[in-house]
């Protein structure tokens, strides 16, 4: 049952700088009935969409830049930004509004514009999606809550169902499920605690890419490098070339293994120390650049320029008598 984590939330509202949060601040089960419907000729039609403020998950982003035929990087750079989604930089994308405004670019009068692949997002509203883990757990917990903005007049609507028969109607199992390997990780790195520390900015680049921008993960995944590092089956890669689905779970495998040390990926032998190796070798260099840098910092301290007088005998000390 939900009642003993339900506590978690008590007071959640009080403490908020936002005093009219929309979000009831309570765990809900999927058997709970909700009364709500959204349709054309509701008042209040897109006015979700013209303030917008979603998060998008990598199957998001998969489906909508197969939607688009375009690829994961040009996706990212025409209709997302880059956020933080915690305080040690974990890298998430929202949607980005229409230029000079705040209406999502696929609002249309009809609707949406790409309604058969919207976000996870959309198709929960006004449920929101909660997946809770405390440090000493190892599984997720799925719970919903629900939203009620002022502007929003599909509540009065005279329709209700439970929120299980909603999400079968909006079709986001197969969102869900797609995306629970991310939230798995996501849930991970924040029931760490602090002790973990602030990642280094390549982990966070790592995730970035292999989240979110997955061709460019695919195109690593291919390289000589990751083939020289990882013993991968023929049949499997052959999958991951020609999947996306298959490869955003690939990639939620590979960065548990990177960033969390399980052993999910078989290394081929020598990959760890011939990696080891190449850091201890970039390593030396930087030291060598810092010596060479701080040695030459030293000698312009007390070396005058060329021309000018100087006491270290480095130019233009003459002595006259």
């Amino acid at each position: 049952m939900l009642d003993q984590y339900d506590q978690q939330f008590k007071g959640i509202g009080k403490d908020s700088p936002f005093q009219d949060s929309p979000v009831v601040p309570s765990m809900l089960e999927g058997d709970k009935t909700i009364q709500f419907r959204c349709h054309r000729d509701v008042k209040c039609w897109n006015a979700c969409c013209s303030n917008i403020d979603i998060t998008l998950t990598p199957y998001d982003v998969l489906r909508l830049k197969n939607r688009l035929g375009i690829s994961s990087g040009e996706f990212l750079k025409q209709y997302t930004f880059p956020y933080e989604m915690d305080k040690d930089g974990m890298p998430g994308v929202k949607f980005n509004p229409i230029e000079g405004g705040s209406a999502c670019q696929f609002m249309v009068p009809e609707g949406c514009s790409v309604y058969e692949d919207r976000p996870n997002a959309c198709r929960y509203y006004p449920i929101a999606l909660l997946s809770l883990r405390n440090s000493d757990e190892y599984v997720d917990r799925t719970a919903y809550a629900l939203v009620q903005e002022k502007h929003c007049l599909g509540h009065q609507e005279n329709r209700f169902l439970t929120i299980d028969d909603y999400r079968s109607e909006q079709g986001v199992a197969d969102y869900d499920e797609k995306s629970r390997g991310w939230r798995q990780l996501v849930l991970k790195r924040k029931s760490a605690g602090p002790g973990i520390g602030r990642p280094p900015a390549a982990s966070n680049q790592l995730f970035f890419m292999a989240c979110y921008d997955l061709d460019r993960f695919r195109a690593f995944v291919i390289s000589e490098s990751f083939n020289n590092t990882y013993d991968i089956p023929v049949e499997q890669m052959a999958e991951l070339v020609a999947d996306d689905e298959k490869l955003l779970e690939f990639a939620f495998t590979f960065l548990r293994h990177v960033l969390f040390n399980e052993k999910s990926l078989v290394e081929k032998d020598g990959a760890y120390e011939a990696r080891m190796e190449r850091l201890k070798t970039k390593a030396e260099a930087i030291r060598q650049e810092y010596l060479s840098n701080r040695d030459k910092i030293e000698d312009e301290k007390y070396c005058a320029p060329p021309g000018q007088p100087g006491d270290c005998g480095c130019g233009g000390n003459d002595e006259r008598q």
